[in-house]
């Protein structure tokens, strides 16, 4: 059984995430499967949005504590196993806004400590409306730093901190609110919905959406002029593709367009 499953169904690859008795922790294992699915992605001209779920009861409960204990016990305190670890979880993390198609999270039970930041990273999410997202760690005496950079990133700064120094749930209707996550949806559509939104995107022009996507993380690091210098470049770089050219012309033309990608 493959810790890690991929179908695709047509232009949407489907990764679930197959570790239910752990709650889908993101163990070493499920590290490694995930970083050579996104390589494997990010080459893929046929794919051109991914949805990524979990088996079981839940998404993703975060990191594996039974893992974190054994390389804490090592003859340097596992400083460099977790180092390592760290390190691995955060190139995962990074490899979701990297890749050129949109990733939409499909989230139900809890997402949880790293699961909540997996859930941060992805570019889209919707949850079933009775699912539970946390940074708890700080209830063991972990402090969520590492979740901190997705959730800070996507959630208003007063409300991580809280959700960070207090430990406690919240619900899909209150992570909607914050931006966490698109969408709250009842727990029997949350499979259609998501699938829904993923052929809307992806049948969109494929090479704009991949434009857009490279520029939207882009311009977020930037200074508002330096954004808009560099946006207006990307949008010059779109309107040179043949596609674009042919979208202008059909909606000009009132017909769908007909595109070669």
């Amino acid at each position: 059984m493959a810790i890690l499953e991929r179908h695709d169904d047509g232009a949407v690859a489907h990764l679930r995430l197959n570790s239910p008795d752990n709650l889908n922790a993101l163990s070493d294992a499920m590290l490694a499967a995930l970083d050579d699915a996104f390589v494997a992605l990010a080459t893929d001209a046929n794919i051109r949005v991914v949805i990524l779920s979990g088996a079981g009861k839940a998404f993703c409960a975060g990191h594996d504590l039974r893992e974190l204990a054994a390389k804490r016990r090592a003859n340097d305190g596992g400083a460099a196993a977790l180092q390592d670890l760290f390190n691995r979880c955060a190139q995962v993390m990074q490899a979701i806004p990297a890749l050129p198609q949109p990733v939409i999270a499909q989230v139900h039970g809890i997402a949880t400590a790293a699961g909540c930041q997996l859930v941060a990273s992805c570019d889209m999410a919707i949850a079933a409306d009775d699912t539970r997202f946390g940074v708890n760690g700080v209830n063991i005496g972990l402090f969520c730093s590492t979740p901190m950079v997705a959730l800070s990133r996507n959630v208003p700064r007063k409300q991580a901190f809280e959700m960070l120094t207090s430990g406690a749930f919240i619900t899909a209707a209150r992570a909607a609110e914050l931006g966490l996550i698109n969408h709250a949806v009842p727990g029997d559509t949350l499979a259609d919905e998501t699938q829904a939104l993923a052929r809307t995107v992806a049948a969109k022009l494929g090479s704009a959406v991949r434009i857009g996507k490279r520029a939207f993380y882009e311009q977020l690091e930037l200074p508002l002029s330096a954004a808009y210098a560099h946006t207006g470049a990307v949008m010059v770089e779109n309107m040179a593709h043949p596609d674009t050219a042919e979208g202008i012309d059909a909606f000009l033309q009132k017909r769908p367009p007909r595109w070669a990608q």
